[in-house]
């Protein structure tokens, strides 16, 4: 933002005298209790609810999302479980975070999805380059170059 003049660089700079260096969401998996009550609390006074038990399946199922979107993805599928809930008992769509964990595992990158497959054949060709390489249509000095760019070694069959 500085580079396009939207932000004052020594405004930046009086702001970064002491800075806060804040883990993700994902790396603080104990904090997202708190932080599920707090946010039920808060949207649940702010729509005139009650809302006195969060169930444990959903607690648990919760700590263990990873919340790539961090607090605000957390905050957000909380005021959603709360416009659900009609009940004095939270009730999360937690449908929602079992199809994103399956998109997730469906949406992975080119390179994941490239490293799966050559590995794959190498189990299916008992790791023999020269086989491997056939199978994948590629000669064995290009598969060798793809090991070494996807990380993958005889160590991995």
């Amino acid at each position: 933002m500085m580079g396009d003049k939207l932000f004052r660089s020594d405004l930046y700079y009086r702001l970064k005298v002491f800075p806060i260096i804040l883990p993700p969401l994902r790396d603080r998996s104990e904090d997202i209790p708190e932080l599920v009550r707090y946010f039920t609390r808060r949207y649940a006074a702010k729509m005139g609810r009650t809302i006195e038990k969060i169930p444990s399946e959903a607690m648990r199922a919760l700590v263990s999302w990873p919340w790539p979107g961090n607090v605000r993805e957390l905050e957000n599928f909380i005021e959603r479980s709360v416009i659900l809930s009609r009940s004095p008992s939270l009730r999360a769509p937690l449908a929602e975070l079992r199809a994103a964990a399956r998109e997730a595992a469906v949406g992975s990158t080119l390179e994941e999805m490239e490293r799966e497959y050559v590995l794959r054949v190498f189990r299916e060709t008992g790791g023999v380059i020269s086989d491997a390489a056939t199978r994948l249509g590629v000669p064995r000095t290009t598969l060798n170059a793809m090991m070494k760019k996807l990380g993958i070694s005889r160590a991995n069959l």
